[in-house]
């Protein structure tokens, strides 16, 4: 009886520092340009200053992989990520010239950038064998990410700005806390999130190359907005209050985006692709109505459609990864296509971002963002077509596993 209530004790540890731990970071996307704008930066630099941790991450990601891997303590990689990730914070709060901030940050992201990856592997690693499931856990994130955004609008709105070191160092400290409280685990599910053994076979894959180039376009405007929808706000006269809405409800349905996509979605190629490219629409539309936006409220409940744009693309793109990539590759596929999501139009959309909202104002980049994603959505759309019509055929290696999936 002790034995379940300790492991019992274990799964609501790791929740709990899911919670904290997105919370932590939706505090840093959502909040963080406030902070920049606040000393004295433009967009341009905001721009460029959020976008490299898609570049820190190429190198960080791989890195905390291998030593997980080699001294499969994953529990203690993670504690270390997340004091590295406390120092740094400080550093880049107490920085006061430019110089200083972009130094404190780079090192911020190569503790900060991975740290979801590594975060995931320890649940599936701490929950394999039982009955639990992760999507469990992801809604602990989800929730932690929801209310952590519309809690710390109004403190940060009542005590300014710079209250954000202390709320980002808080969180950090109880993730840390709900840590230490979970058993040594001996072993790690995970292997190093950047295989590059794969990829030499998946460029000789143009179909795959096409799908991620699409993905790109389509990524784009999204690191655009999540990089300058908090100054867009506040453009607009709003507050932080209705930042914190914003960034509220673009996420407190999208659990239930990936649980009814889980459930209902039929994992054939053709499919998958017609319905990548309605999401893709569903993200122009989104781009288009964000452009047009006159009032705050109006950008808050557009925000609303990020539930099902983003959690729908990921989920059903990281479900073509698996089918378009023969067996042996799909780890080196799913490291590509977060690559490119994460790292590539990360760092494309911060900087393109950036100069298109300093010169040419939001509306101008929120257009350019229609511009990019409807190419991506012609694309998507040709490829379904393509397919439905008997063009392409999966992988020799793996046509017999589609052939299960597709009946």
């Amino acid at each position: 009886m002790r034995e379940n209530f300790n492991k019992q004790q274990s799964f609501t540890s790791l929740k709990w520092f899911n919670f904290f731990v997105y919370g932590t970071v939706v505090l840093f996307t959502s909040f963080f340009p406030l902070y920049l704008q606040d000393v004295g930066m433009n967009k341009v630099e905001i721009g460029s200053l959020m976008s490299v941790g898609a570049l820190v991450s190429i190198v960080a990601n791989p890195f905390w992989g291998i030593w997980s891997d080699k001294y499969q303590n994953i529990r203690r990689i993670v504690l270390v990520m997340l004091t590295g990730t406390l120092v740094l914070s400080q550093l880049v709060f107490q920085a006061h010239t430019y110089e200083m901030i972009y130094i404190s940050i780079l090192f911020f992201y190569f503790f900060q950038g991975p740290l979801f990856a590594q975060s995931n592997t320890m649940i599936l690693s701490y929950i394999e064998g039982t009955h639990h499931r992760f999507s469990s856990f992801r809604l602990w994130g989800s929730l932690g990410w929801a209310l952590t955004a519309i809690l710390a609008g109004p403190v940060i709105e009542w005590a300014g700005v710079s209250v954000l070191s202390y709320l980002f160092a808080a969180l950090l400290c109880l993730a840390m806390l709900a840590l230490v409280t979970l058993p040594k685990l001996n072993h790690s599910i995970g292997i190093a999130p950047l295989p590059f053994k794969g990829f030499r076979q998946i460029f000789y894959n143009p179909f795959f190359l096409c799908f991620i180039f699409f993905g790109i376009l389509v990524s784009i405007p999204n690191t655009m907005n999540n990089t300058f929808v908090s100054l867009y706000i506040t453009e607009l006269g709003g507050s932080k209050t209705m930042i914190g809405l914003a960034v509220f409800l673009s996420a407190i349905l999208e659990i239930g985006v990936l649980v009814l996509c889980d459930r209902f979605l039929k994992r054939q190629i053709s499919v998958l692709l017609g319905l990548l490219a309605a999401v893709s629409a569903l993200f122009l539309v989104r781009w288009w109505l964000m452009a047009g936006s006159t009032t705050p409220l109006q950008v808050a409940m557009i925000q609303i459609l990020h539930c099902i744009t983003f959690g729908g693309f990921f989920y059903v793109g990281t479900q073509l990864t698996m089918l378009l990539v023969p067996k042996p590759y799909r780890s080196s596929g799913q490291a590509l296509y977060t690559l490119t999501w994460s790292g590539i139009s990360g760092i494309l959309g911060g900087v393109l971002g950036g100069w298109l909202y300093q010169n040419l104002g939001a509306q101008s980049m929120y257009q350019s963002g229609v511009f990019l994603t409807f190419i991506g959505t012609l694309g998507f759309g040709i490829m379904g077509l393509f397919v439905s019509r008997g063009g392409y055929r999966p992988p020799a290696e793996h046509e017999d596993e589609l052939s299960d999936f597709e009946h």
